[in-house]
């Protein structure tokens, strides 16, 4: 398939310039008419007038692990702090409270004395007499303190504020949820933005300084009566009326009102004005401050506010103030979506490598703004998502971590996501049909790729079942239809490649991999030897590689086809490929030879139905996986119906094409994935080494299996040792859970046993005590003894993978390609 001219170096890959001068990308299509994919911004969070898309590039991103969805992100502390209970927390905050109000009272009302009001006359005039109104002030703010000091006391008693925060804080948001849509409909420069870390420094001080200013204009005005006295109505309905009559206790409910209000008054500027941010960025202290226990990576937080994404500072920076303008306008305007982004962030990258093509890059962006270096196919979406993605992280979120005790506690609650930091360990999911593999899983990871393709960042390769609902034909530039009349493209069956002894050396991990152990030799090599024996000389002869009945026919040792390839051999002067030939023929001779293995495994793909596959005369229509280092999407559809061993030979095919390709690139600078729905005998030895390669090739494989018994059982252990990710679907079985607990291993747990051990009575009242206690609770009287030990017990048992993930859970651990690995979570695939 010629794809010189279809992907450029935009993104990294092939060989053409797409930068350079006077070459300009295809006209893109128009603009999306929504804001793209990303998810909206939180309601409230953020001004009507900045766009969604601008909203979410602008989100926080912070992932401590590999695993976590890193997109708005809260690191939780590493051990669980000790909840009280509900009722406990209640009742002790009541009776902290009832505590402080007796106090209180037995001071007010004199029965503890005089004592404390020492502090009061010790520092007010001797003048100052108890019906003066100075005493009256005095002695209130003397109150009001000793009043917050029995508060402050008695709170944290009886955990006031984490009452508070459990109980009050939920209702306080309901009840004003009204008037914040009321005020982000007419007022929305009221509300906080959601990131106040990406406002100016200037303008945070000119904000901060305009809402106390504005509060102390507003107070003043309420003070000296011009906005009249209806901010005393409260004062004046709830006070009683034989207060008014008393100097002391009018000025002391009037002075606390005062202060409440103005307490409240306060509190809406320092939310309007971002007082806390700017009291930070006047300190110093930096932005972002994880808890103690988020992981390494959360603890990298700029001390500085970063630079806003959405202005293109990399392109400010470099000078090209002009493209930056167009792309910052485009993004606002909403006609930026995230793969445009993800795109053009690319091709900045291609350009920061390659400085000349600047001017180039420059001008492209000028001309057709957010649509510059579009995709070969033009496209810049996908047809439908059903998964959430981040392309700024490139990750896919597949669920939330369950609240469940065994996950550990900081990923709780947690989003769970894929990206090529980890995917490119490979990933292995296990689970019976029907668990969820091919929609929870295969088809959210094959749409991250795919749209990771159209940003120029990786090639994917889906291998699936026809029908079997993968994605949309849309979604792929190559859709390989084997065995549908109506398809556009062919699969080479050699690889893309013109050495004789490397294609044999993948046709033959195809057909007889999984025979490799019953094979003379124990592996594939000699069927490697004979195909490459027929494979040379054909080539030498005829320029190209045979189809599958020549193929077939030479196999078989056909005298007709091998006496016509060596007259043309022998006519061309090529003695040396005559002696291979020769060697062939005697081989075939000897008992074990694997020809006729290998024609028998052919003949399962020389049937009509493959009639118009399989040609090596069409170069323009047969797909090579050879093009793995161009921003494909490639979708093989296997004929499942009918022809299940053919299928399951392509997919060993493809899967041998892919490690072989995926290695030899010259450029890796493209992700290149291979998604294998159903990876059922496609398993071989030299898969298992060839998935250990991938991971310094920028390459990864996702495979997922029914069962681990339709590996080998030599290969099981090596497979699960050679992926970095594995996935254990609810619905295994015990067998299956036992290789994945014995891979994710064990570790180190508190228990704590409790033993009960009766109390035996010895005086006769105390016996007589317990009988009565015995007769009425029915149970004897015994004391509890806890024995907290630690041992070493495995992260999931066997009996928990089968037994305890519920359905539509999976348990899964990730390990990234820089070796960051995270435990073994339970993951709720529908959260």
């Amino acid at each position: 398939m010629a794809t010189e001219d279809t992907y450029g170096d935009a993104y990294g890959g092939g060989q053409g310039d797409r930068f350079r001068q006077g070459t300009v990308p295809r006209d893109a299509p128009p603009p999306p008419r929504r804001p793209p994919g990303p998810p909206p911004a939180a309601p409230g969070g953020a001004a009507p007038t900045e766009s969604p898309f601008v909203a979410w590039l602008r989100a926080p991103r912070l992932s401590p692990q590999p695993g976590v969805w890193a997109y708005e992100h809260r690191p939780r502390p590493a051990q669980e702090p000790g909840r009280v209970p509900g009722r406990q927390l209640v009742g002790g905050a009541l009776i902290a409270f009832l505590c402080g109000w007796l106090l209180w009272s037995l001071l007010w009302n004199g029965y503890l004395g005089p004592y404390w009001r020492w502090p009061l006359k010790a520092v007010i005039p001797d003048d100052w007499d108890v019906n003066t109104p100075e005493w009256y002030e005095a002695s209130w703010v003397y109150y009001a303190l000793v009043v917050a000091i029995l508060a402050t006391v008695f709170g944290r008693i009886g955990r006031w504020p984490e009452l508070w925060r459990r109980y009050g804080t939920p209702v306080l948001r309901r009840l004003t949820a009204p008037p914040r849509r009321l005020v982000a409909r007419f007022a929305p420069g009221l509300l906080p933005p959601a990131q106040p870390e990406q406002i100016p420094t200037d303008k945070l001080m000119l904000r901060a300084g305009s809402a106390l200013a504005g509060a102390v204009v507003l107070w003043l005005l309420c003070w000296n009566g011009v906005l009249s006295t209806a901010w005393l109505w409260p004062l004046y309905q709830f006070m009683p009326d034989s207060w008014r009559g008393s100097i002391a206790s009018l000025s002391y409910a009037a002075y606390t009102y005062y202060l409440l209000f103005t307490v409240v008054l306060l509190r809406v500027a320092s939310r309007i004005g971002l007082w806390k941010e700017a009291r930070r960025r006047w300190s110093g202290e930096p932005a972002g401050r994880p808890e103690d226990g988020a992981g390494p990576r959360a603890r990298l937080a700029p001390a500085a506010p970063p630079a806003d994404p959405a202005d293109w500072p990399g392109l400010r920076a470099a000078g090209a103030h002009d493209a930056a303008d167009r792309l910052a306008a485009e993004a606002r305007a909403g006609l930026m979506n995230d793969v445009d982004y993800a795109r053009l962030d690319r091709a900045w990258q291609t350009v920061q490598a390659r400085p000349s093509r600047l001017a180039a890059f420059t001008d492209t962006v000028l001309r057709h703004g957010a649509a510059a270096c579009a995709h070969p196919s033009g496209a810049r979406d996908l047809p439908e998502r059903l998964a959430r993605h981040d392309l700024v992280t490139r990750q896919v979120r597949l669920g939330r971590a369950a609240d469940d005790e065994r996950n550990p506690y900081a990923l709780r609650g947690a989003g769970c996501a894929l990206d090529p930091a980890v995917l490119g360990t490979s990933l292995l999911a296990v689970g019976p049909p029907g668990c969820g593999k091919t929609g929870r899983l295969v088809r959210p990871v094959l749409e991250s790729l795919c749209l990771q393709a159209l940003a120029g960042r990786a090639a994917v390769v889906a291998v699936g079942a026809a029908g079997a609902g993968l994605a949309p034909d849309e979604a792929f530039d190559v859709v390989v239809g084997i065995g549908r009349p109506d398809s556009a493209y062919d699969l080479d069956l050699y690889g893309g490649t013109d050495d004789p002894d490397e294609a044999a050396a993948i046709l033959a991990e195809g057909l007889v991999g999984d025979l490799a152990a019953a094979l003379p030799g124990g592996d594939s090599r000699r069927a490697a030897t004979a195909l490459a024996q027929l494979l040379g000389p054909y080539r030498a002869v005829h320029g190209r590689f045979p189809p599958v009945p020549e193929l077939r026919e030479l196999l078989d040792g056909a005298p007709e086809a091998v006496d016509r390839l060596r007259s043309a051999l022998a006519a061309s002067g090529q003695d040396a490929l005559v002696r291979e030939l020769d060697a062939r023929q005697r081989q075939a001779q000897r008992p074990g030879d694997a020809g006729p293995v290998l024609a028998d495994r052919l003949a399962l793909l020389d049937r009509p139905a493959f009639a118009r596959f399989f040609g090596t005369d069409d170069p323009d229509r047969t797909f090579s996986l050879r093009a793995l280092e161009h921003p494909l999407r490639v979708r093989v559809d296997l004929p499942e119906r009918g022809h299940a061993e053919a299928s399951r030979l392509l997919a060993r095919l493809v899967l041998a094409q892919f490690t072989e390709c995926a290695t030899a690139r010259a450029d890796r600078s493209l992700f290149a994935c291979l998604v294998l729905d159903d990876a059922t005998h496609t398993v071989t030895p030299e898969t298992v080494r060839g998935l250990a390669r991938l991971r310094s090739a920028n390459a990864g494989a996702v495979l997922t299996l029914r069962t681990l018994d339709d590996v080998p059982e030599a290969l099981r252990s090596a497979l699960l040792g050679a992926v970095g990710c594995r996935m254990a679907f609810s619905g295994v079985t015990t067998w299956d859970g036992a290789r994945f607990a014995e891979v994710w291993g064990k570790e180190w747990v508190e228990t704590r046993d409790v033993t009960d051990r009766q109390v035996i009575a010895h005086e006769p009242l105390t016996r007589a005590l317990h009988v009565l206690r015995q007769v009425v609770t029915g149970r004897a009287v015994t004391t509890q003894s806890v024995t907290v030990r630690t041992v070493e017990r495995e992260r999931w048992s066997a009996s928990e993978l089968a037994h305890a993930v519920p359905a539509g859970h999976a348990v899964l651990s990730v390990t990234s390609v820089a070796g960051e690995t995270a435990p073994p979570v339970l993951v709720d695939l529908t959260g």
